[in-house]
C-alpha cells in the first residue's frame, strides 16, 4: 500500500467517522429501536468481512486482528437484539391481573 492509498483509506475513515456521529445526534429517541436493529445487520457483515479476513490472512497477527474483530463484531450483534429486545418490552401492554394489583396497591 502506498502511501497515497493510506492517505485515501485514513481519509474517509475521518470523514465517515465526522459524518456518523452527526447523523446519529440528529436521531430522536422514539427512532433508537429501528436504528438498533439496521445497526445489527450492518454489523452481521463486519463479522462476514472479518471472516474474510480471516481466510486471506498468512500470518498469526491477521488471524489474532481477524478472531478480535469476529468477537467484538459478535458482541455487538448479540448486545444490539438484547438492546432492542429490552426495548421493545416496554411497549407490551401489561397483563390485566398485574394492572389489577397494581391498581389495588395504589388504593391503600
Amino acid at each position: 500500500m502506498n502511501d497515497l492509498d493510506l492517505l485515501t483509506a485514513i481519509t474517509v475513515f475521518v470523514l465517515s467517522v465526522l459524518v456518523g456521529v452527526e447523523v446519529i445526534s440528529k436521531v430522536p429517541a422514539t427512532l433508537h429501536t429501528p436504528l438498533m436493529s439496521g445497526s445489527n445487520a450492518v454489523h452481521g457483515i463486519v463479522v462476514i468481512g472479518a471472516m474474510l479476513i480471516a481466510a486471506e490472512s498468512h500470518t498469526p497477527l491477521g488471524y489474532v486482528l481477524a478472531f478480535v474483530a469476529m468477537v467484538f463484531g459478535a458482541m455487538n450483534v448479540v448486545g444490539g437484539y438484547v438492546v432492542t429486545d429490552r426495548m421493545l418490552e416496554m411497549f407490551k401492554a401489561k397483563p390485566a391481573a398485574e394492572k389489577t394489583a397494581q391498581n389495588e396497591k395504589a388504593e391503600v
